[in-house]
């Protein structure tokens, strides 16, 4: 960030409220009565849509929102923490490694709070479990909260993916689904977005699959 002082309290303001917590079974009726707001205009937030901070993302209803966060967080400190509260309850799948940002390997985990953490190998495993404080900032931006294949609706296969030129990532349940929502994708966001995942379906134009 780029004022030093204001970083700092804002750190000092939520610094209780960090959790790293893992993926809960919530039920369709729960996890829609759990929306989480943006801090900034108290719309439902878009959880395709986040601003990067020391202490994790903070999701966000647009890039406008982004950016007021990006030059004063301090304000919506409060509102912030609120929303941490609602993304713990939620429903959650870990794609990536925190440590490099790489695709997870379903065998390389460990055990943190007695909960599993994956990495994309077991070297970083190894890392994660010989300094387990010092990712958790990368552990919490290394989870996506759809959980669900838009194609199909079963849960997805964090090696299913496709990432959009808006930078959003999304998740299948095989890349059978991934193939059918990259010929049509506009048939296929109103499942996203009852996810909390709104994305434009002209950011698939020049997409790059993952996995």
């Amino acid at each position: 960030m780029s004022n030093p002082k204001k970083f700092f309290t804002f750190c000092c303001l939520l610094v209780f409220a960090v959790a790293v917590t893992q993926p809960v079974d919530a039920g369709d009726n729960e996890q829609a009565a759990q929306v989480p707001k943006c801090p900034v205009t108290g719309e439902p937030a878009n959880l395709a849509q986040s601003f990067d901070t020391d202490l994790g993302p903070v999701y966000v209803c647009c890039k406008g929102c982004a950016k007021k966060l990006k030059i004063d967080p301090a304000p919506y400190a409060a509102k912030i923490t609120a929303q941490r509260k609602v993304l713990a309850k939620l429903d959650r799948v870990q794609v990536s490694c925190p440590i490099c940002g790489g695709p997870i390997d379903p065998v390389a985990y460990v055990e943190k709070d007695g909960k599993k953490v994956y990495a994309c190998s077991k070297k970083c495993g190894a890392e994660i479990k010989e300094n387990p404080g010092k990712y958790d900032k990368a552990l919490l931006a290394s989870y996506t909260y759809q959980t669900k294949c838009p194609v199909s609706g079963e849960r997805i296969d964090p090696t299913a993916s496709v990432k959009l030129t808006s930078g959003e990532s999304i998740y299948f349940c095989c890349k059978g689904c991934m193939k059918k929502f990259e010929a049509n994708p506009t048939k296929y966001t109103k499942k996203l977005e009852e996810q909390h995942i709104s994305i434009n379906p002209a950011s698939l134009t020049k997409k790059t699959s993952e996995g």
